[in-house]
């Protein structure tokens, strides 16, 4: 039985497709073709298009193998890197709820 399709918010779409152009820049900055960054993403052009135009179907690890296509494999640690919110609540110390 196939999995319920999770909602995508309008930020979350703006996010992806934001950084679905990025990629495509970086192709187009390194005279790229998209035969030639699929193939050596193990992609088909297809799955390249539906990366650049920011589809929450591409696979984190689809997009991390174009990265490494375009040598920018190591912007994957810039994920999530500073966690100020989850570091000020660290900081607060709250008590934990009773029967957690």
């Amino acid at each position: 039985m196939p999995s319920k399709k999770q909602p995508i918010f309008p930020s979350e779409k703006k996010l992806l497709a934001d950084f679905g152009e990025r990629l495509r820049l970086a192709r187009l900055r390194r005279e790229m073709s998209a035969e030639t960054v699929a193939g050596r993403s193990s992609i088909s052009r297809m799955t390249l298009h539906r990366a650049e135009q920011g589809s929450a179907a591409v696979s984190m690890g689809t997009y991390l193998r174009i990265l490494a296509a375009l040598h920018l494999e190591e912007d994957i640690n810039l994920l999530a890197k500073d966690d100020t919110l989850g570091r000020k609540l660290q900081d607060l110390e709250l008590p934990k709820k009773r029967g957690s």
